[in-house]
């Protein structure tokens, strides 16, 4: 370990635990500026129907207090394996999105034993530069305290063209309004390391079976990006949710978890969990 991620260890807080289900383990990795509850939501119940869900929150999101340094990505892959190994599961799928798949792929890369999958949505392995100035102004207008500035900006960016198209003005201050309350603590903090992860050199060596998704509506990670991600790995699938946006609705969540639970069968815990329940009449 090196000096400096002992020191950004040693600043790192106790991580927001929550654990659903029951089964063969997912970790869950979300966003920046988002949350468990945020980012998978919509699909918790259903995948907790037979999987141990393990969802832990960033520092600065959920009841995770802030970092008192910048967030460094190997700390952060290290503490997210930690909540799952904590809690008695030594292997586990790993689902991440947008920044989450920078930290699936670290937490692959540096668990190589415990990682038995991983699903990227959304996902990238260095910040292109559209994502690089969108996490660049979030960063300068959040630590100014313009956080309605902030909210336009991750409104915007979050929702599809055609999403955006369909608000009328008043719905779209409405909108602007509840990504504001959802903004966490910590948003500032995820969004600088957006600016600093690169991964790139991780993915060649990593031999563990992956599901890439993207939402071809994506405005704030390109789908380009997504698919050089999948080219990049040695045993990826990709996979595209026509239209999705950024942060995915509830009709796109259905055709996502569609593609993940096709996933989740065929790897070998999954296959030998469905051999083993009875056929459907």
């Amino acid at each position: 370990m090196t000096e400096k991620h002992t020191a950004a260890a040693a600043a790192f807080p106790s991580l927001d635990v929550h654990v659903h289900g029951s089964g063969p383990a997912l970790l869950l990795a979300h966003g920046a500026g988002g949350g468990i509850e945020a980012n998978f939501g919509h699909v918790r119940d259903d995948l907790a129907s037979d999987h141990t869900l393990i969802g832990p929150h960033y520092p600065g999101a959920g009841g995770t207090p802030r970092a008192a340094a910048p967030l460094d990505l190997d700390t952060l892959a290290d503490a997210l394996v930690q909540a799952a190994v904590s809690r008695g599961h030594e292997h586990f799928t790993v689902l991440g999105e947008s920044l989450g798949t920078v930290v699936a792929l670290r937490a692959a890369a540096r668990h190589p034993e415990r990682v038995t999958g991983l699903v990227l949505t959304a996902g990238f392995a260095v910040a292109d530069p559209l994502l690089e100035f969108a996490a660049a102004l979030v960063t300068r207008l959040g630590r100014a305290g313009e956080w309605d500035a902030v909210a336009r900006v991750a409104t915007q960016s979050a929702l599809s063209d055609g999403e955006l198209g369909a608000l009328t003005a008043e719905t779209l201050e409405d909108a602007v309004a509840a990504t504001r309350e959802g903004l966490p603590p910590g948003t500032v903090d995820h969004f600088d390391l957006v600016r600093r992860v690169d991964v790139r050199g991780d993915l060649a060596n990593l031999r563990v079976p992956a599901l890439v998704a993207v939402p071809t509506g994506d405005r704030l990670v390109l789908p380009d990006s997504s698919r050089r991600l999948a080219a990049a790995l040695p045993d990826a699938a990709l996979v595209e949710i026509p239209g999705g946006a950024h942060v995915l609705g509830e009709q796109d969540r259905k055709v996502w978890l569609g593609h993940v639970r096709e996933f989740l069968a065929g790897l070998p815990e999954g296959a030998a969990r469905t051999a083993q329940q009875p056929p459907q009449l």
